[in-house]
């Protein structure tokens, strides 16, 4: 289609996608705190997850596409605008332009890095690094011990720490895409464009916290 080639359409295609991942990482995060309410939790929860398969791999394929629509509409919009405006804006605010663009490139890059990490370490097991790999560990029931692989994971440290630095991109790269996801979604008045920008801040500093706190708990408790 036409609209989705121009400017606008790619802008709304971004939006929307954005808009998935932002219920995933708030609903992943929700989740994952129950590593606070100790490993029988946690456990169940990823058990009753796992239980329904077809919940599991329909959101899981619902993410993907939308994680690739994200990406190559990025992309698009950045060549766009690269032709269009060859010398960049000099604005340096907190949201704005091209902080704001600087962020959302580079961060992009490094949750694009983190994701592939993510899912190798703690979701298929994969052997990425052997030290970090610890998503071996299995219930009695034969299910994996996913609590055991978090804070054993996390006690390493080089793994702990680009957890930590891809939670830090993560709150930056939601706060300006929350932002920007609003006008592109056709919020134009003064006033609720000022509230979105505080949903925004308030949305990447609960998800920052909430994250980097699951990963400082797996750090200083120790291995199980």
């Amino acid at each position: 289609m036409k609209l989705f080639q121009s400017t606008i359409g790619l802008k709304i295609l971004m939006a929307l996608s954005g808009l998935v991942g932002v219920g995933f990482v708030i609903g992943h995060m929700l989740g994952n705190l129950q590593i606070f309410l100790g490993a029988d939790t946690l456990n169940a929860y990823a058990a009753a997850l796992h239980a329904n398969a077809a919940l599991l791999w329909g959101a899981r394929v619902v993410l993907l596409t939308s994680v690739v629509v994200h990406i190559v509409t990025a992309v698009k919009l950045t060549a766009k605008v690269g032709k269009a405006r060859p010398v960049q804006y000099d604005k340096k605010g907190w949201l704005g332009a091209s902080y704001a663009t600087r962020t959302m490139r580079y961060g992009g890059f490094i949750l694009l890095a983190f994701i592939i990490y993510h899912l190798l370490h703690l979701t298929s097991g994969a052997a990425v690094l052997p030290e970090a790999n610890m998503a071996t560990n299995m219930l009695e029931d034969g299910g994996r011990d996913v609590y055991k692989n978090v804070m054993n994971g996390f006690a390493f440290l080089p793994t702990a720490v680009f957890y930590l630095v891809a939670q830090i991109m993560l709150g930056l790269h939601l706060t300006h895409g929350i932002h920007s996801m609003s006008r592109s979604l056709g919020i134009s008045n003064p006033v609720w464009t000022a509230r979105a920008g505080k949903v925004a801040v308030a949305t990447g500093v609960a998800i920052t916290a909430g994250n980097v706190a699951i990963v400082i708990f797996g750090m200083i408790t120790p291995l199980v």
